[in-house]
């Protein structure tokens, strides 16, 4: 191969790549943490305590009460449709925050209150 052809080449491998990384960010605009509220989320404290204390700290991110449900993160797209649901069952509550923010959301940042 000449030189020049292996420069285009890895010049539009590295385009590619930037793309489905800028299009995997922007993937999801919404997401809801679906579970019980209580039942077995007992038997989960690290769960109960991301989806209570953590998840109303991301933007774009709420909690759905469903009765008897396990806890999953759902994702959704600008189209408000299902892309991806995920089980928290075998997480900690330091990777349920991992999973939300490589799922490019954001947590919000608390305004100061003015006098």
């Amino acid at each position: 191969m000449a030189p020049s052809t292996i420069v285009t080449f890895i010049s539009l491998l590295l385009l590619v790549v930037t793309l489905a990384a800028v299009s995997a960010k922007s993937k999801y605009t919404f997401a809801t943490i679906e579970s019980c509220s209580g039942c077995s989320l007992n038997r989960l404290p690290d769960i109960k305590k991301f989806i209570f204390e953590d998840v109303p700290k991301y933007n774009n991110v709420e909690f759905k009460h469903i009765q008897g449900a396990s806890p999953e993160l759902v994702l959704y797209d600008e189209n408000e449709e299902e892309v991806e649901r995920l089980n928290l069952v075998s997480l900690t509550r330091d990777e349920c925050n991992d999973l939300l923010l490589s799922k490019g959301f954001k947590k919000s940042i608390p305004k100061k209150d003015e006098i």
